[in-house]
């Protein structure tokens, strides 16, 4: 938080939240009240304002007021950048992914030191190239075998993240706000 936002929050402290009108779709592009933000200075402005409160609310800093955010997947996504590593659709780069989770779909998550995010479903080459079983490349029947597994159990999978593997979980997207600690849809 800016200098200008912490005055901000001493002159006007109780200035009432909004809720419903800003939303994080699934390819990290924000909308508001459902239209897409195409601006590039409100962009920059909300991605250098998002935040999480103690419950797992992500939300825009606007001034005194938070905006809290709808969120279609997950807090954050995560896109492959042309070296391999990994940035947040705020622009932050991931070195420290702590857990990979596997959903029903094949959507590929990670809890990462920015908070939990999924892999932009343009980048899962990303992910194929990086996911193995004993140190061996997955082919479709060990991708098919984990996503059979019921939400919660390991996988034979890893993902190699540069710093050493993860062990992949089985997670239904249902159960990530719970498992991963965020809320979808914020309420006052």
């Amino acid at each position: 938080m800016n200098e200008r936002t912490r005055r901000a929050l001493a002159k006007w402290p109780n200035v009432p939240a909004l809720y419903g009108w800003l939303a994080l779709d699934r390819r990290g592009r924000w909308r508001l009240r459902g239209e897409l933000i195409t601006h590039p200075h409100l962009v920059d402005s909300i991605n250098q304002h998002y935040a999480a409160d103690a419950q797992g609310r992500w939300y825009f800093q606007n001034g005194p007021q938070r905006g809290y955010v709808s969120l279609e997947y997950a807090p954050l996504v995560l896109r492959a950048s042309t070296d391999g590593t990994l940035l947040t659709h705020t622009g932050r780069t991931v070195t420290a992914p702590g857990a990979a989770y596997l959903d029903e779909t094949g959507a590929l998550l990670l809890q990462t030191e920015h908070g939990p995010g999924v892999l932009d479903d343009q980048d899962l080459g990303w992910a194929l190239a990086r996911l193995s079983v004993a140190g061996t490349a997955i082919d479709e029947d060990a991708l098919a075998v984990a996503l059979a597994l019921p939400c919660g159990s390991p996988t034979a999978l890893q993902l190699d993240t540069g710093r050493g593997r993860l062990p992949v979980v089985r997670l239904d997207a249902a159960d990530a706000p719970a498992r991963l600690g965020f809320v979808r849809e914020p309420q006052p």
